[in-house]
């Protein structure tokens, strides 16, 4: 929130525009398969029928937006003439532990979900307000996460097909081979 002050302050001191999106979790092709984020963790795992990791008991709670969403609403937010803060994600909630199965199953793994400590300042629930957004700017998230994460698992099935092996976190993670 701090950036958000300091925004306001430019927006008064130079009588600038400004529009602030607070960015929930978003995933889709491309990510990096090392960034450490729970989709592209989960989904390499599960691919390579590897243990998913879940750090901490998986009860804890998120929402994933599939990236084209996410473009859409940026737009939106510029193109638009409301300048208070707008949360872009999708409010559709998932346990951890519930996510992770969902993934599992979806790729037809035979990977184990594998849980670790917790991890300090994890919040236990992550799920955007978007009341704002689709009032002021008539956005709300068309992809559903089912079709954002076959896409999703698409790409990630390609590159270890293109790569073999992925290590997507720890400190043997390895970027696949070829990639910058």
């Amino acid at each position: 929130r701090v950036a958000e002050t300091m925004m306001y302050a430019y927006k008064n001191q130079n009588n600038v525009s400004v529009r602030i999106a607070r960015i929930f979790n978003t995933f889709g092709p491309r990510m990096h398969p090392n960034d450490g984020r729970v989709v592209s963790n989960f989904i390499i795992q599960s691919l390579q029928n590897k243990d998913i990791t879940i750090y901490g008991d998986g009860s804890q709670t998120r929402s994933f937006q599939y990236v084209d969403d996410l473009v859409d609403g940026l737009v939106k937010l510029m193109n638009g003439d409301y300048d208070l803060p707008v949360n872009l994600g999708n409010p559709d909630e998932y346990s951890i532990k519930d996510f992770a199965t969902k993934i599992r199953d979806m790729t037809g793994s035979k990977s184990e979900i594998q849980y670790l400590p917790k991890v300090a300042d994890d919040p236990t629930q992550r799920e955007p307000d978007i009341t704002t957004a689709k009032r002021e700017l008539g956005w709300e998230p068309k992809v559903s996460v089912e079709e954002g994460l076959k896409k999703t698992i698409e790409y990630f099935q390609g590159e270890l097909d293109a790569a073999g092996e992925i290590i997507p976190t720890g400190p043997d993670a390895a970027k696949p081979k070829g990639s910058s």
